[in-house]
């Protein structure tokens, strides 16, 4: 079921979530249920289970092209359950992000490129998966956001914040 998008200075943004346990447990499948129902009819890439209240260690990633990226890889939606990653190298690069918390507003932040994830799927099982760019942008977003962090922790500029009338001004010129 959709769920409410909790909006930046929501307490539940600012916490850090709890590892899953009970990979079995029927309120685990409803979170990811109605994560991927609330992400479907977002026009997100990314959500983490805080952003609808719910402090748990689950993202998904469904990167796709939408009016807020126009030019993003289209992927079948991922969840992933406890994650963890680590950098492949030491590479980084700036980009704009938005947030579904933090609406009409975009940012210039720094992240790694290339990184590997290992994360629990929806039956348990530990997996492991390369990500680069965009892909792997939104990851440590959302990945942010199961430590309590939003993407505007990570600017290195105020001056790199910027509503979002003039982002799309800014990409479309």
């Amino acid at each position: 079921m959709k769920q409410e998008i909790a909006q930046l200075g929501a307490s539940v943004l600012r916490r850090k979530a709890e590892k899953i346990t009970d990979f079995n447990a029927p309120a685990l499948m409803q979170l990811i249920e109605d994560m991927l129902c609330t992400l479907d009819s977002s026009d997100g890439v990314g959500l983490a289970a805080p952003q609808i209240s719910q402090s748990f260690c689950v993202l998904v990633i469904a990167s796709k092209p939408t009016t807020r990226y126009p030019d993003a890889p289209e992927m079948k939606p991922i969840v992933m359950i406890n994650p963890v990653f680590k950098a492949l190298s030491k590479r980084q690069g700036k980009d704009w992000e938005g947030c579904l918390s933090i609406p009409s507003i975009r940012a210039l932040v720094s992240r790694y490129q290339n990184i590997s994830v290992d994360y629990h799927n929806v039956n348990g099982n530990m997996q492991q998966l390369e990500l680069d760019g965009f892909v792997a942008r939104v990851f440590q977003h959302e990945y942010d956001h199961l430590q309590g962090l939003v993407y505007l922790d990570c600017v290195e500029d105020n001056k790199d914040i910027i509503s979002e009338t003039e982002f799309f001004k800014l990409i479309a010129a």
